[in-house]
């Protein structure tokens, strides 16, 4: 599995290249920047990035969607299950390459995500999902974002909450990290650039994850960890419960719900264009 939570490729300056249109399947490798699906020792990351797109999805039923930085494109794909159009933007490549060959109903091409290649007020949902803290320039994706939006347009981000993913620490533990955000430096991003009505849930380990932590040490993200760093054999228990592991078994909530969110494993914010 990956050592740390995957991501996407950080965006690096370049002028934004034309659309992708491959003849052939791609396969992507395990490069512990993005998580790809049908792999058991990564479906532990694989479900908790999945999770967000199940639960948001909804909210993009017969509308026009960006996806920005979309990876290995499964969530692209889960969205244009209810959308109207989804097009799907990432810096890499073969990322570009595999989307295209894999999911024909998504529209996919390679830019930077600090040009987004899209015309304003254009669409009227953008998903980023664990990208942002992949980013140099956040504040100023983010404005790019605001101007592709349509008015009462959405903005969904999510990312690993800085509080708990690095802990005690200003500088990311995960390598392809540029910067990671807390709740309130997430929210203050956002309204920075332009964006009203900021709602902040927080991902957390349900009864079942919760029941693994206590099976491995108390954390089934440390015992993954710490056998990936190693490059050491995973016990059969181990293999067994991350490869169990389903969206089901996170829980979405907001700080109403009960749970602090400053607690939460990833942070997951709905911001409106006004």
């Amino acid at each position: 599995m990956s050592a740390f939570v995957p991501g996407l490729p950080r965006n690096t300056p370049t002028a934004s290249p034309p659309a992708v249109s491959p003849t052939s399947p791609t396969v992507l490798t395990l490069t512990g920047e993005r998580t790809i699906p049908d792999l058991d020792v990564e479906n532990y990351w694989f479900r908790r990035h999945e999770v967000v797109y199940q639960r948001l999805a909804p909210r993009c039923a017969g509308r026009d969607v960006l996806e920005a930085g979309c990876g290995e494109g499964y969530g692209a794909d889960l969205i244009a299950e209810v959308a109207r159009r989804v097009i799907a933007i990432d810096y890499d490549e073969a990322a570009v390459a595999h989307v295209g060959s894999r999911y024909p109903r998504v529209d996919v091409m390679q830019a930077n995500l600090a040009e987004l290649p899209l015309p304003d007020a254009s669409v009227d949902v953008v998903v980023n999902f664990q990208v942002i803290e992949h980013l140099w320039d956040q504040g100023g994706f983010v404005r790019e974002c605001a101007r592709v939006l349509r008015p009462s347009g959405l903005l969904m981000v999510s990312t690993p909450n800085r509080i708990t993913f690095s802990p005690g620490r200003d500088t990311p533990i995960n390598p392809f990290h540029t910067r990671e955000l807390n709740a309130d430096e997430l929210t203050e991003l956002l309204v920075d650039a332009g964006f009203t009505e900021v709602a902040m849930y927080g991902l957390f380990h349900g009864p079942r994850l919760r029941e693994m932590d206590a099976r491995h040490g108390g954390s089934i993200i440390d015992a993954q960890i710490a056998r990936a760093v190693a490059d050491a054999p995973w016990p059969a228990e181990l293999v067994a419960d991350v490869a169990a592991v389903t969206t089901a078994d996170f829980d979405m909530v907001t700080h109403d719900d009960g749970p602090d969110i400053q607690d939460s494993l990833d942070l997951i914010a709905i911001a409106v264009r006004p």
